[in-house]
């Protein structure tokens, strides 16, 4: 893909599932990839697999260590990194706090740090991992939807305020995807994400296909594009039908 040819990349939570396809792909695509994750020994294999260099810690600050790494500038950024959050609206507050700072304000801080450059220079490119649950909510992970939600939103606003400076964003949402994020999703997503999942390659796939086409909405399983708009146009409808699989989710034990 000529445009990322050279390009300076910076994907966090490279350490497996999602994030490590993704460093993959823009390394196959002949873009130089900075890959992250809070234990940067969990991408240094990764990172000689695919001749990039490891920026370790925390996804919220660590824009300036990988411009510098690449060069002095940063082209792409990939905010991967998401945190599995369960539970329901009695879940504790450090868990709904979790969910936030991970979430959606790593973004948030990314985009702070990124922004200035990108508008100086009047190109940049913000790619967001949220989920199929930022746009239909998913049983059972309250924390989880509503911070997906959240990463969705922003995602939005980065797109409407600053496209026509050059600012590219795409969206990535996946139902889902065979991680280990699929696995601590437990009965619930064995009930509802595990009989479509698919493998990380193909969201990289879904990915690259969105920036080619220019795409904000990025979605591996095609679907989800007609459930978001049943859920528009009728959203009691979809609200009780949502509501009989929480029943059958109850009744099977959850």
């Amino acid at each position: 893909m000529s445009t990322v040819q050279g390009a300076g990349v910076v994907v966090t939570g490279a350490g497996g599932g999602i994030g490590a396809a993704l460093a993959r792909r823009f390394a196959a695509e002949g873009a130089r990839v900075v890959v992250n994750d809070l234990d940067g020994g969990r991408v240094e294999a990764l990172a000689q697999e695919i001749g990039g260099t490891v920026v370790a810690g925390d996804a919220s600050g660590i824009v300036d260590a990988a411009r510098d790494a690449l060069g002095g500038t940063v082209d792409v950024y990939c905010a991967n990194a998401g945190l599995a959050s369960g539970g329901d609206a009695f879940a504790e507050e450090d868990v709904w706090a979790a969910a936030w700072d991970v979430n959606v304000m790593s973004h948030v801080r990314a985009a702070r740090a990124l922004l200035p450059d990108w508008l100086e220079r009047g190109s940049g490119r913000f790619v967001s991992t949220a989920s199929a649950a930022g746009l239909l909510t998913m049983i059972g992970a309250a924390p989880y939807s509503v911070t997906k939600h959240g990463a969705v939103a922003f995602a939005e606003w980065l797109s409407l305020t600053y496209r026509h400076r050059g600012v590219k964003v795409h969206t990535i949402c996946p139902q889902g995807v065979r991680t280990d994020m699929l696995t601590a999703a437990g009965s619930a997503g064995d009930l509802v994400l595990a009989p479509t999942a698919i493998e990380p390659e193909a969201v990289a796939d879904a990915l690259f296909d969105a920036m080619e086409q220019d795409r904000f909405l990025v979605l591996p399983h095609p679907e989800v594009a007609g459930y978001y708009r049943a859920r528009a146009k009728d959203p009691d409808h979809w609200l009780g039908n949502m509501n009989h699989l929480q029943q059958k989710w109850e009744g099977a034990g959850a």
